[in-house]
């Protein structure tokens, strides 16, 4: 983990949400991209972060429309949701 407190910040809140969906979601996006990230995509995550789970996960599934102050480019690559790894066993069906 980078030794900036500003990135381990932003690292825990995508990581800790509350619900483990919401977790690997935000968290993936966070490891994925962040590091390409300039000033004004920190930014927009920030106020990413500053909204509801529920609605920033129906956002990047596209069950509904992303609020307008969200859309774009970084919107654009949270929905591919290309970046999401659950562990081991996750994914188990029990079948």
């Amino acid at each position: 983990m980078d030794a900036d407190p500003y990135l381990r910040k932003l690292h825990y809140r995508a990581h800790h949400r509350g619900t483990r969906e919401a977790d690997a979601m935000i968290g993936g996006f966070f490891d994925r991209h962040a590091a390409a990230w300039g000033a004004t995509e920190f930014e927009w995550f920030e106020r990413l972060l500053e909204e509801q789970d529920v609605d920033i996960m129906a956002w990047a599934l596209g069950t509904a429309e992303p609020d307008p102050a969200f859309k774009g480019s970084m919107m654009d690559a949270l929905q591919k949701l290309n970046f999401i790894s659950l562990p081991d066993g996750s994914n188990s069906t029990g079948a």
